[in-house]
C-alpha cells in the first residue's frame, strides 16, 4: 500500500501550492484594494490613533531651539518700562483635530474664548510651519478659562494649553510710539529668520526698539535632543545640550518724567486748539539724546501684546489721524518760517550778507505779473538778519533765497540734517523732501522756477520736514555746529548688569560754516523771543531762544484761506535760571535742552505750538507762574501770519 500511494501524494502536492498561492493572492489584492478605498474615501474619526504605527517605523533623534527669556526695557533712570508675565496661551495642532470633529471643537472654543470662529479658523488655517506644529489662537488667556479647556481634552482634542510670557507695557500709550510691541512672527519673517532658530509660533519685535533690537532682547535660544516620530510629532525631550541665555536689557535715553510732562502739554494744547494731531521731541543737544518724545493720537502696546480684535485693529488702521504712526518721525510738512535758519546761516557763510548789513523788508516781492507777499501785507523796513529772523519777514528771506539760488539753499539744508533720514534707532522714520533742479527734472520733467526758489527760503513750496529733524537742527544750532544722529537706546545690559554696548554720542557732520555764523544765529532766535513776537514768552524767568514757523497746505476755505501747522522749535542754555536771578547767554553753544512741537492743521488764533512749548518748559522748570495764554487757541481764520 505504501508503494502505490507514494505517486498519488506526489502528484496532489503541485496543486495544494497553486491553491494557495492564487489564495494569497487575492487576499492581499483585497487588502491594497481596501487601504486605496480609504485613502480615497478619507481617513474615519479613529484615524489619529491609527496612524500610530507606521510613525512608529521612522522615529528619529533630532535637535530644535529652545526660547530664551526675552530682556527688559528701562528709562534713563533704571525705571521699568516693560517686563514679562507669566500668561496662558491656547493653541491648536491642527494634525490631532480630526476634519469631522474640527467644527464642534472650533465653536466650543469660540465661545470660550470670546473670539469669533472665523477668525479661529482663519489663524489655523493661516499658520505657517507644519500640521504638527502648535497654532496660537488666543494669548493671555483668564486662568479660569484656560483650567476649564485643559481639562476638556476629550471633548477639545489638538487643543494645547501652555503657560508663555506676554510682554507688558507699564505705562501703556506714554511709550508706545517709542518701545513698540512684540507679535506672531509672519510668514515673510519666519522664513528669514528661520536659519536664526526662529520657531513657527515664536513673537517678535514689530515696532519702535522692540523691532530694531530684536536680536539682542531675544537672547540667545537654547539647544535640546527630541525624539519624534516620522510625521515630525515630538514624542519626548532626551536632553538640553545648550541652556538658553536670557535677552540683553535696554535702558533708553527716554526720561519718563520728561515724557509726561511733554505728554502733559501736548495734550493741553490739542483738547484746547481742537486739533487732532501733534508731536513734540526733546533732546540733549551735547549728545543727540532723545529725553522725550510724544506723537498724537498714539494707541496702547498692550492692545497687540495681549492680541488684538480685528475690530479695535481696523479702528486703528481707518483713523484719519494716523494713530500708528509716530508722527515725530513719520509726518513729513512743510517747515514753514523755522526753515529761515537755514537760509540766514546760508547766507551768512556763503557771504552773501553781513552780520549788520541791512536789507529793505517790503510789502512784496514781484516776479514778473505774481507778488509775493509779506506775512502782514506791510513789511518791516530795512532789517538786518537777526531782525529779519526776529520778525520772521518773508520778503527779506525772499531776497535771501534769491541771493543763495536753489543749489545752495539745498546744501545748507543738507547740512543742517534735512532732505535725509537722522538715522534714530526707530523703524519707519521719513527722509522729508529738499527741492532741487535735479529733483524736480527727475520728478516733474522740469527745473525749479524761480518762485519756488523763493518759497523754498521760506520753508514753503516742496520743503518737507519731521519734527525729530527739526529739533536736531536746533540742537546743532544749539551747540555750535555740531549735527548729532539723535538715539533713543542708551546702552544694551546683559542679564547679570554688565554693560555690554555703553553709550556713545554719534556726530553726523560738523556743519561747514564758521562759529560765529551759530553765535549770529541763536542771537537771532533769543530775539524771536524778547521782540515779543511770541506774546509773553520773554516773561518766563529763564532764558529761551527759538522760532515760530507757521505752513499752510491743502485747500482753501470759503472764506480763500489755507488750513496751517505750527510750529516752534527752540532751545535753553545750560545756566538757564535760578529762582531769582535769571541767568545763560545763548552766544554760548552750551545749550543743554533743545525741543520742538508740530501742531497739525492747528487753525487757531495764535501759535498753538508755541503755547505747547511754554507750557512744558514750565512744567519742566517748575514755574509756578503760569503764563499760558488759551485765548491764543481759539479756532478761527483770522491767523495767517505767527511766523
Amino acid at each position: 500500500m505504501s508503494v502505490l500511494q507514494t505517486p498519488v501524494t506526489h502528484e496532489r502536492r503541485p496543486v495544494r501550492f497553486v491553491v494557495f498561492a492564487i489564495v494569497t493572492v487575492l487576499a492581499l489584492s483585497g487588502l491594497t484594494t481596501r487601504l486605496v478605498a480609504m485613502q480615497l474615501a478619507g481617513a474615519p474619526a479613529r484615524e489619529p490613533a491609527a496612524a500610530l504605527a507606521p510613525a512608529l517605523v521612522g522615529r528619529q533623534i533630532v535637535t530644535e531651539p529652545v526660547p530664551s527669556t526675552r530682556g527688559l526695557i528701562y528709562d534713563r533712570a533704571k525705571r521699568l518700562l516693560v517686563e514679562n508675565v507669566p500668561t496662558f496661551t491656547v493653541s491648536v495642532r491642527p494634525a490631532d483635530l480630526p476634519l469631522s470633529q474640527r467644527p464642534d471643537v472650533i465653536g466650543r472654543l469660540s465661545g470660550l474664548l470670546d473670539i469669533a470662529a472665523t477668525t479661529i479658523t482663519e489663524t489655523i488655517d493661516g499658520a505657517i510651519g507644519s500640521r504638527f506644529d502648535p497654532v496660537a489662537i488666543a494669548h493671555d488667556v483668564p486662568e479660569q478659562t484656560a483650567r476649564l479647556i485643559s481639562e476638556d481634552s476629550l471633548t477639545l482634542p489638538g487643543v494645547e494649553v501652555t503657560v508663555d510670557a506676554r510682554r507688558d507695557y507699564l505705562d501703556g500709550p506714554l511709550f508706545t510710539q517709542l518701545i513698540g510691541w512684540t507679535g506672531s512672527i509672519d510668514a515673510t519673517a519666519y522664513a528669514s529668520l528661520k536659519s536664526q532658530g526662529y520657531l513657527p509660533d515664536d513673537r517678535i519685535g514689530k515696532a519702535g526698539v522692540e523691532s530694531v533690537y530684536e536680536s539682542a532682547l531675544r537672547g540667545m535660544y537654547g539647544v535640546r535632543e527630541v525624539e519624534k516620530d516620522g510625521t515630525g510629532r515630538t514624542l519626548r525631550v532626551l536632553s538640553t545640550t545648550t541652556t538658553p541665555q536670557a535677552g540683553d536689557s535696554l535702558i533708553l535715553t527716554i526720561d519718563s518724567r520728561e515724557q509726561k510732562l511733554a505728554q502733559q502739554a501736548l495734550d493741553w494744547g490739542l483738547k484746547l486748539s481742537g486739533a487732532k494731531r501733534g508731536a513734540i521731541v526733546v533732546e540733549n543737544p551735547q549728545t543727540g539724546e532723545i529725553l522725550a518724545m510724544v506723537s498724537a493720537p498714539t494707541y496702547d502696546a498692550n492692545l497687540f501684546s495681549r492680541g488684538i480684535s480685528t475690530a479695535d485693529f481696523q479702528k486703528l488702521l481707518l483713523d484719519k489721524n494716523l494713530p500708528l504712526m509716530n508722527h515725530a518721525i513719520g509726518d513729513i510738512q512743510p517747515p514753514g518760517s523755522t526753515y529761515k535758519l537755514v537760509t540766514g546761516s546760508g547766507v551768512l557763510a556763503d557771504k552773501k550778507l553781513g552780520v549788520t548789513e541791512t536789507v529793505l523788508s517790503k510789502p512784496y516781492v514781484q516776479l514778473g505779473s505774481t507778488l509775493f507777499w509779506e506775512w502782514n501785507h506791510a513789511g518791516w523796513g530795512p532789517l538786518d538778519i537777526k531782525d529779519g529772523f526776529a520778525h520772521s519777514s518773508d520778503t527779506f528771506f525772499y531776497q535771501m533765497a534769491q541771493r543763495l539760488g536753489i543749489a545752495r539753499l539745498a546744501y545748507w539744508a543738507r547740512q543742517y540734517g534735512f532732505g535725509q533720514t537722522t538715522g534714530i534707532d526707530l523703524p519707519a522714520e521719513a527722509g522729508g523732501l529738499v527741492p532741487t533742479d535735479q529733483w524736480k527734472l527727475e520728478t516733474l520733467g522740469q527745473t525749479i522756477f524761480p518762485g519756488e526758489v523763493l518759497q523754498a527760503g521760506i520753508g514753503q513750496g516742496y520743503d518737507l520736514a519731521t519734527p525729530l529733524q527739526l529739533v536736531n537742527a536746533y540742537a546743532a544750532l544749539a551747540n555750535g555746529g555740531t549735527l548729532y544722529q539723535p538715539q533713543v537706546v542708551r546702552e544694551i545690559v546683559s542679564p547679570d548688569g554688565t554693560v555690554v554696548r555703553p553709550f556713545t554720542p554719534k556726530v553726523i557732520r560738523k556743519i561747514a560754516a564758521p562759529s560765529w555764523v551759530f553765535t549770529t544765529m541763536r542771537e537771532a532766535a533769543r530775539r524771536v523771543i524778547t521782540s515779543r513776537h511770541t506774546y509773553n514768552f520773554v516773561d518766563l524767568p529763564i532764558v529761551v531762544a527759538g522760532k515760530t514757523g507757521t505752513a499752510e497746505f491743502g485747500l482753501r476755505d470759503k472764506n480763500g484761506v489755507l488750513p496751517y501747522h505750527n510750529w516752534f522749535a527752540g532751545f535753553t542754555p545750560k545756566n538757564v535760571w535760578t529762582k531769582d536771578n535769571p541767568t545763560g547767554d545763548v552766544s554760548k553753544p552750551d545749550s543743554q535742552l533743545a525741543f520742538a512741537v508740530f501742531i497739525y492743521d492747528a487753525g487757531t488764533l495764535g501759535n498753538t505750538a508755541t503755547e505747547v512749548a511754554k507750557y512744558y518748559l514750565q512744567l519742566h522748570y517748575g514755574i509756578k507762574q503760569d503764563l499760558r495764554l488759551p485765548q491764543l487757541l481759539e479756532r478761527t481764520n483770522f491767523y495767517q501770519g505767527g511766523r
